[in-house]
């Protein structure tokens, strides 16, 4: 079979090939400024259907207007707002048990004159569901059916033959995620209630991973008093291996900081008496420090921040709680 000259390689050179990806994103770009000029009255008022329902957002719609719809039911899900995404086609074979009477429809259609999705407006009539059309046309029978309309049409798809979705999916999905984000401000969310939603994954360790879950306590702090001589203090860097040691006052409150790379430096520039220097005179004084109620990440941002590869955890008073290093951070993926 001989393929269609359409589907044969082309001759497009690479530049040809740059300027047609530029050209897209330029049209989408467009669409999207366009599309900022629309979020007026009716974007407030979708919002607070959303935000005065006791039940959760369906998100609806076919065919690439179903793709979209899924990925801002799953953006609202973990922004604080519930959702979840229905197939209007399997929603006529029962799957409008799920729908309570309590729910906020989201309907997607950019001609608004979709099949599936018309067929299931009398019944979110009948239940009483609320219903938010986002659609290209405002005159269209989902637009003028719905209690809100989010207008997103598009003077172009960036499709050369003006019949893939391209232009229109994006303002679609811009808008969704302009409800999310607009929802999730209303609601007061904050990174925490995002991290209960996303306890998995590098983002679940950034924003649930406490200093007191990577720190070594108790007994495995390194710590010696001021009047230890380097040598003892050489000791308990080696017997702790964290590569550093804090050093105390009489009170038990922080005084200094002495690392293995102190020491290095020092062996540099004199000859020291390991068994007769007070560990005090070689300290760094006022190192920084982090309390345990942070997040490990701030404990990464300090140590990048300052070029250090280590931190003394403290209390309220200043005494030594805990004590971390890079290896503590780079074990548990928080870097």
């Amino acid at each position: 079979m001989t393929a269609s000259p359409a589907l044969r390689p082309s001759a497009f050179t690479d530049a040809e090939l740059i300027g047609s990806g530029r050209r897209v994103a330029e049209i989408e770009a467009q669409a999207l400024q366009s599309l900022a000029r629309r979020v007026d009255g009716s974007f407030a008022a979708a919002c607070r259907l959303i935000l005065a329902s006791h039940g959760r957002v369906v998100c609806t719609g076919m065919g690439k207007s179903g793709h979209v719809a899924r990925k801002i039911a799953a953006t609202l899900a973990s922004t604080g707002t519930p959702a979840f995404y229905v197939h209007p086609g399997e929603a006529g074979h029962g799957d409008l048990g799920m729908i309570t009477d309590k729910d906020v429809v989201l309907a997607l259609s950019y001609s608004g004159e979709s099949d599936e999705v018309l067929m299931l407006l009398p019944v979110f009539k009948r239940q009483g569901n609320a219903i938010v059309a986002v659609t290209g046309r405002a005159q269209s029978t989902l637009a003028r059916e719905a209690d809100v309309h989010l207008d997103v049409s598009v003077e172009v798809e960036a499709c050369p033959l003006d019949l893939a979705p391209t232009s229109s999916t994006t303002a679609s999905l811009a808008m969704g995620d302009a409800l999310a984000v607009a929802l999730l401000e209303a609601r007061g969310f904050t990174a925490d209630d995002f991290a209960r939603s996303h306890p998995a994954g590098s983002l679940g360790r950034r924003l649930l991973l406490h200093i007191t879950d990577v720190m070594h306590a108790g007994e495995d702090v390194p710590q010696v008093s001021e009047e230890a001589t380097v040598s003892e203090a050489l000791v308990e860097m080696s017997r702790k291996r964290l590569g550093m040691t804090a050093v105390v006052d009489a009170q038990g409150r922080l005084s200094g900081l002495f690392t293995d790379g102190d020491l290095r430096r020092m062996l540099d520039d004199t000859v020291l008496d390991l068994r007769n220097t007070r560990i005090g005179t070689l300290m760094t004084r006022n190192p920084k420090t982090i309390d345990a109620r942070q997040l490990a990440t701030e404990a990464a941002r300090l140590m990048e921040t300052h070029k250090i590869s280590g931190l003394i955890v403290v209390d309220e008073e200043r005494r030594p709680v805990g004590a971390l290093n890079i290896h503590d951070l780079l074990r548990a993926r928080v870097v």
